[in-house]
This record gives C-alpha cells, structure tokens and sequence, in this order.
C-alpha cells in the first residue's frame, strides 16, 4: 500500500534537477516599472553602487541615461564595460559588448532596456537574450522593464494606450527571473517629473504628455504593472508551497489549449492564453493543424512567427496534420488532458462553413463535450493587417486538358446524340468529371464539371443552342448533374489531398526509418555520419556537415563538403556550447550562410549539424519537425558510438593492467629466486676454509641462476621484438637433420630422464628457414612437453616436407605421453603468462606466446590437440622452398 505522505520520487528528482541547474546559473533581477520616467533605472544604479560597496564585482554593461542628471551622477564609480561598434546601412552604431562582459565575468552586469532590439548583425536579435547568454554563463544580471513590453500584455496596452508596442520580452524569460521589484509612482507624481524634465527633455516631454503620458493611460498601467507583480508573487508562494508539500494530496490542474494558425489574430490568442494560464497557474499547449493543402511563403512564415511566439511565452508547441480542424483540435485535446480549448471569434459566417456544419467555434462547441471553450475577440484590430494567403500557380496544362477533354467529348457527343440519347450524353460528361478528378486538382475538375453542363444544356438539351431547358425534367436532371458532378469532382480531389498527406507522412516515416537503418549498420562514425548526410541533402536540398568537437577547441567535419569561415566556426561554436540552434533562419547570429543545430542527447550536446540551404526559402514546418528529429537520432547514434569505444578502451586498459600486475608479479619472482640462489652461493663460495668440492657446488649453483636469468631476459625481449614487429627472419638454407639434432643438443639436461624419438625420412631436401628462431620454437615445446610428463614418457620430435596446391609445406610436430591439456579453449595455451596447473616452478609462462609469435613470422600457424589418453601434439605448419641438393 502506498503512503500518501511519501514524496513523489518523479518530483522529488526534477526537483532536485531544477535546484542543480539554477544553482549552476546566474541570478536575474528585474526593476518593473508602469512605463518609463518611473526611476527603474535610478534604482538598479543604487543597488549596483550597494553591492559594490560589499565588495562584489559589479560591472555596468549597458545604460541609457537619456542625459538625465541623477542617472548619469549614479554611473560615476562604477566600472563601465565599453561598448561595441556596429556598421549598418553605412551608420555606426553602439550595442552592449557581450563577449567583454563574458570575458571580464564580473558577479554582477548591469543591464538596462533588457526589451532593447540589438542592431542587426548582433549575435542576437534582442538584448533579453544577451541576458540569457550572461545567465547560462553563471553571471548575475540586473535589468529594467516596462509592463507595456511584456509579450503577453502587449495587446492590452494596445488596447489602452492605442500605440504599437514594437520591442517585447517573452514572459518565459520573466518566469526565469529570480526577483522582480516593482519601482512605482503615481501618476501625478510621474507627469510632475515630465514637466520638470526628468524623463525627456524639451519638445519631447511637450508631446508624450498630449500621447502616450495622458493621466488615464498612465492609471491603467500602473494598475496592470501591481497586478503583475501581484500575480508573480503568487505563483512564486503556490510554488513554494508546493515544493514544501511535495507529498500532499494531489489536485487535478487545468491544462489550457490555443488553436494556431496563419492569421494575425493567432499572437492574441497565444497571449490571452498566456495570461490565463499564468494567472491559474495552469500548464498550455499551443497546436497546430497543418492542412492538407500546401501554404504559401506568406502564410508559412506567419505560422512560424506564432509558433515561435508560443515557445517564447513558455507553451509547448504540438504540430499535426488533418483535413478535419475541429475534430483533430479535440483528439489532440483529449491525448494530452486538455481542459479548456482557446479558439478566436468568427468575423463572418460563410456559406461554406454553413455546408460544412458551421464554423470551427460550432464544431467545436458541438462536439467538445467536457472540455471548456473560450471564444476570444481579436484585440489586434488596430493597424493589423490579414494574412493573405499566397495564391498557388494556376494550373493552365490542367486547365487546357480539361478544356480539350470537354470540347472532344462534346463532338462525340454531338454525332451519337441521335442514336444514345441525350441522357447517355450526360453520363459520359459525367464519368469525364470523375476521371478528370482523379488527375488533377480542384480548380480545373470544378471548371469541368461547370462546362461540361454548360455544354450539355446549350448542344444537347432541347432547344439546342440556348440556355433555356422546356421540360421540367430535364432542367432537374441539368441541376442534379451540376451538383453530383461538382461533388464528386470535389470528394476525389479531397482524396487525392488526403492521399497526399499520408504520402508526405509516409515519406517522413520511410525517412526516419533508413536513417535508423544506415546509423545502424555503419562500422564506423564516418560511415555513419556520411550516410546521413547524403540523405539528408536530397530531403532537405542542403549541404550537410557534422561538427564534432576536438580536445583543443576545435571541430572535425564529417564528412567535409565545404569548409568553414572562422565565423562560421565561431557561429557553430556558440550552437555547441549553448545548445540552441544558431545561424541562418534562427534567432540567434541569423545573418550566418549555414544554420547550426546541436546534436543533443538527454542535455549533452555532442556535436553540430551544419545546414547550407540551396534555396532562398525556409524549410516547411514539418521539414523543421523532421530535421530536429533526424538531429537527435543522429546524436543518439554517435553517443553510443563513443560509448562503445569508450568500453573497448576500457577494456582494453583493464586487460592491460591484468598484464602488467602479472607480468611485474612473474618477473618479480622470477628474478627474486635466481637472485637469491645467486647470492646464497656467491657468499658460500666466499668463505674461508671453505672446500673445493662445497666451492664447486656454490660456483654450479651460480651457473644455474645465471641461466636462468638469462631465459627469463631472452623470454621478455623476445616477447618484445615479437610485438613491436621487428622481428624479421632471416631465411638461409641447410639441412632438418640438423635443426632437429641442435634443438635436442641444448636441451640434453633437461630431456635427459625421457624417451626422445626423431621421425624424418632420409630423402628429406634442404629447406630454407630462418634455423635459429624454428629451433627457439622446438626448444621451447621440447621444455613444456618436459615440464609436463611424468619421467620416462615418450617425447616424438618429427619433421616432413609435403607439397601443397600453392607450394610446399614443411610439418614439424612435437608429440608427448602425459596427462594431456584442457581443450575447453585450446587458444589458451599459446596467451602470455599462461601457466598450466602442477607445474614445477620457473618461467614466466611466455614459451608458447614466443612460439606463435615465431612461427606466425615465417607466414605459418601452430595448433595443439590433446587429449587425456593420447597426450598432447603440437603442430607447425611453415610455407618453405625446398632444393633436392646442394648447387656446385
């Protein structure tokens, strides 16, 4: 049974996520004021001069002072960050230098106007967003506002003041701000300071007094500037609240939706939607229905500006597609929990809403059921301007067609009249209208059907050749075919519409599904990386590069179509530390050639997608949905790309370590013994009286360390030549018999208690090897089969020279009688450092490693088959030139 007191794991780790993130960023204040002249700026000053005065760093970024007196007193003492110079339209002008304030990294930037709209050719398009840029970097910023910039109350003041607000700030970024002080005056005592000149100077302050400062005016937006701070105070207190309560009982919240679209009256919409659903405290969500119908350019960006609005103010933006506007708004709706629906008021009732069922707000309310709509005006009638939609080409192949296809099917018609019928006439005009639908668009097959009923009436209907009809029959039958033939021609063009779309969602679909395909069976990230690029390019009409960061800095391109300006780096530098997109079409340095995408997985940016457009145009918004898409799949793809190479690595070093503490365990022992073998006899032989026979035994002794001192040296720096692959053999000829015979020779000591028996045919030819390094091999399987069988087994040493469809081979073979190996994994016996269990002491477990390493030299391969009744046999497999005799 769950304890309702228990904290919300979910919340308690977005919880501890959002603390983690706010404390890794800078603090942002904001001076709010009714308009200006109210002091804000005078009061972030004197708290500048405060904080400086406790030792902070405080540094002013950038302040208007209007030449008033008082501001330009408080400014003095307080370091000044220099402005930056920028040349447009051949004027230069001043913008605040974001990269010295992120340079100089003060704890504290004043930051004045933050609804201030840079000068185009700014890494941003408005100083709200330098101030995010401060932020992330963990700088705490001071700024000032007026009400009337806030984006969501734009329309209301608009409404008040009757003027234009151009220069806006999102509400998102005031849901950001960590404190907001309300600098307030009243009214008489604001157009006091006008007329003393405190706020604008001469003619200035004359004509703001008879506008925008009437006394009513300035009521109102004091008014709305305490009912904002009022209601970010209690957002702030429910938070709290909340965050305190995390366990309490839950309690079901309003989820608000907003209807999108091209026309002007979406931003009010978006707003109003806003300030409700900051005022109730409720989650929004912004849709919208993309029509089966294709946009113009003009309808497009409108679309995208609303859309880029809605995610400004803090709404999450859902995009979808179908022919029906009310019945997707409400399956979107009831997917995610919708409570109220936002849609706005009708201007007129057309005729064709009336055949469709009425109106959008008719359908909805029809069919909403429990879910609440709001039917909102349009606040925005003042100097707004409807949105046209771009007209389409007109189709005039299609209409020719349809033309030629009317007029040929009339001739017909005119010559089988007499035998058909009229009627039969008008059945074949009306299969033409369906056909004709099936082909082309709406326009012409409308255009069909009126002339081919035109047609019908004038050459076939009696009278011929004139627009009256004498039977009532058949003026029902001209009506009837109109109708049914513009129906029909309409519904199959609707189809094909329909079919459209679900082509283009297809294709989406196929789209993301080869990427996941190519990313998938790539071997490698550029593999990877140029597949997707490739297809990227012919979906999109782009040039793609991804931008992967280097140790120093800088970026590696993959793959690397065209090179990158060092603005452009600088552009795709700023996308990959931000993680926002940056460059052409974007917010953010948009005079950029290219646009930059980050490549982000679960907050980590990985990488840069590069983007040059080959056309003029922006891509569509489902383009844009499906680009991101591809972005993050492509992200996911080389994170776990690096993943994998980063667990290789760390196995790799893992096997490494395990040799190296092996290998300094083996050396360690194997020197520690001789050595002390060594010098136990060493200080033997050195003492006085000792005898001849006990001086000659320490001297033997010493003998015996020293060689195998001196196996465990060679061992090592055999293992070394063999891995560094230097070791090259030197291939001479002569003679098995005596490879055989020297190899038994050094080991005659050790074979001494064993049976060894030599197999070599007496005709066998001279061969050319590389002697030395083949007899180090049957040394060292002579010693292991020693080392491992019981005394007095048989050891069988054999050698046959045999041809092969490729030459000749030479099979040398070292067979033993013992106990045999374990052959769960042969591959084990030729491993470095391997030791078999009940070996006598010695050795470093390297023999079979420098065996392998020795035959595969010469081109050859060593296998082993044991068994526990049969012993163990090792083979040698060597490619060989053999010579019957010895040229004179």
């Amino acid at each position: 049974m769950s304890d309702p007191e228990r904290p919300d794991p979910d919340e308690l780790l977005a919880s501890i996520r959002a603390g983690e993130e706010r404390s890794r960023r800078g603090k942002l204040k904001i001076y709010l004021g009714m308009c200006p002249g109210v002091g804000k700026t005078y009061a972030m000053l004197q708290a500048g001069h405060a904080r400086q005065a406790a030792g902070v760093k405080v540094l002013v970024g950038v302040v208007e002072h209007h030449g008033r007196v008082e501001t330009l007193a408080l400014l003095e003492n307080l370091p000044l960050q220099p402005r930056q110079r920028l040349s447009y339209r051949d004027v230069q002008m001043e913008e605040m230098d974001l990269d010295g304030i992120l340079a100089a990294h003060p704890n504290i930037v004043l930051v004045d106007e933050l609804a201030h709209t840079n000068v185009p050719g700014s890494r941003h398009p408005k100083r709200c967003q330098d101030v995010l840029e401060l932020l992330d970097a963990g700088i705490n910023v001071y700024s000032t506002l007026n009400v009337q910039h806030i984006e969501s109350r734009v329309d209301l003041v608009r409404q008040i003041t009757g003027a234009p607000v151009h220069e806006t700030v999102p509400d998102s970024i005031l849901d950001q701000a960590d404190e907001i002080e309300l600098v307030d005056l009243t009214p008489e005592q604001l157009l006091k300071r006008l007329a003393d000149g405190k706020v604008y100077l001469g003619d200035r302050a004359a004509a703001a007094t008879q506008n925008f400062f009437k006394e009513g005016n300035l009521v109102a937006l004091r008014e709305m500037a305490l009912r904002y701070t009022a209601e970010t105070v209690d957002r702030k207190l429910r938070g709290l609240q909340h965050a305190t309560q995390i366990g309490g009982p839950a309690r079901a919240g309003e989820r608000l939706l907003v209807a999108v679209g091209p026309s002007p009256s979406s931003a009010t919409l978006i707003r109003w939607t806003r300030r409700v659903a900051a005022a109730s405290n409720a989650s929004w969500i912004a849709v919208y229905v993309d029509p089966t119908q294709a946009l113009g350019e003009t309808a497009k960006n409108s679309v995208q500006k609303n859309l880029a609005l809605a995610r400004e103010l803090g709404a999450e933006v859902i995009l979808t597609t179908g022919e029906n506007i009310p019945e997707t708004l409400l399956r979107t709706a009831r997917q995610h929990k919708v409570t109220q629906i936002v849609v706005g008021k009708p201007a007129r009732h057309s005729v064709l809403d009336f055949l469709r069922g009425g109106s959008l707000v008719d359908q909805l309310i029809r069919t909403s059921g429990d879910i609440d709509i709001y039917i909102v005006r349009n606040e925005n009638k003042a100097g707004s301007i409807p949105i046209k939609v771009e007209p389409q080409p007109i189709p005039w192949a299609e209409y020719a067609w349809t033309f030629g296809t009317i007029g040929v099917l009339t001739v017909i018609g005119w010559f089988i009249v007499g035998v058909a019928g009229y009627d039969t006439v008008s059945l074949i005009y009306l299969l033409a209208v369906v056909l004709l639908a099936l082909r082309f668009r709406r326009g012409p097959v409308v255009a069909a059907a009126c002339l081919s009923a035109l047609c019908w009436d004038i050459f076939f209907i009696p009278p011929i050749f004139t627009f009256s009809v004498s039977q009532l029959e058949d003026g029902l039958m001209l009506a009837m075919f109109i109708v049914v033939a513009v129906i029909m021609g309409s519904v199959t063009s609707r189809l094909r519409e329909r079919e459209a779309a679900e082509r283009r969602r297809e294709n989406k679909t196929t789209a993301v599904n080869q990427l996941l395909k190519s990313l998938a069976s790539a071997t490698s990230i550029d593999v990877a990386l140029a597949a997707a690029a490739k297809q990227i390019d012919a979906l999109f009409s782009v040039q793609t590069s991804f931008l992967l960061p280097n140790d120093d800095n800088t970026f590696t391109t993959y793959p690397n179509p065209f090179g990158l300006s060092e603005n452009e780096e600088a552009v795709a530098s700023w996308a990959y530390q931000n993680g926002k997109p940056a460059g052409r079409f974007t917010n953010t340095l948009g005079q950029a050639e290219q646009t930059f995408v980050p490549l982000q997985t679960a907050g980590h940016t990985i990488g840069v997608m590069a983007l040059r457009p080959l056309q003029a145009q922006s891509l569509e918004l489902d383009e844009m949905e499906m680009l991101l898409t591809f972005s993050t799949q492509i992200a996911v793809s080389i994170e776990q790309e690096n993943l994998a190479t980063l667990a290789h690595q760390s196995k790799i070093l893992a096997e490494s370590e395990r040799l190296r503490k092996t290998l300094l365990d083996s050396v360690s022992h194997e020197l520690k013994t001789p050595l002390a073998a060594i010098s136990s006899a060493a200080e033997m032989a050195m003492q006085p009286g000792i005898s001849p026979i006990s001086r000659d035994a320490a001297l033997s002794e010493i003998g015996l360390g020293a060689q195998r001192l001196t196996r465990v040296v060679n061992n090592l720096l055999d293992m070394t030549r063999i891995e560094s692959g230097l070791l090259q053999p030197h291939k001479e000829w002569g003679e098995l018999r005596e490879l055989l015979d020297s190899a038994l020779e050094h080991l005659e000591t050790r074979l001494a208690q064993h049976k060894v028996q030599i197999e070599l045919a007496p005709d066998t030819p001279m061969v050319r090897l590389d002697f030395p390094l083949i007899e180090q091999c049957l040394a060292n399987l002579l010693t292991n089969a020693a080392l491992y069988t019981p005394a007095h087994t048989r050891i069988i040493l054999s050698a046959v020279v045999r041809p092969t469809a490729s030459g000749n081979e030479l099979i040398l073979r070292v067979e033993d009688d013992g106990p045999g190996l374990d052959m769960a994994d042969p591959d084990h016996v030729f491993r470095k450092f391997y030791r078999g269990a009940g070996v006598p002491s010695g050795g470093l477990g390297l023999g079979m490693s420098i065996v392998r390493g020795l035959v595969e030299a010469h081109g050859g391969k060593i296998t082993v088959q044991s068994a526990p009744t049969t012993g163990t046999r090792f083979r040698i497999a060597l490619p060989v030139e053999i010579q019957s005799h010895l040229q004179d």
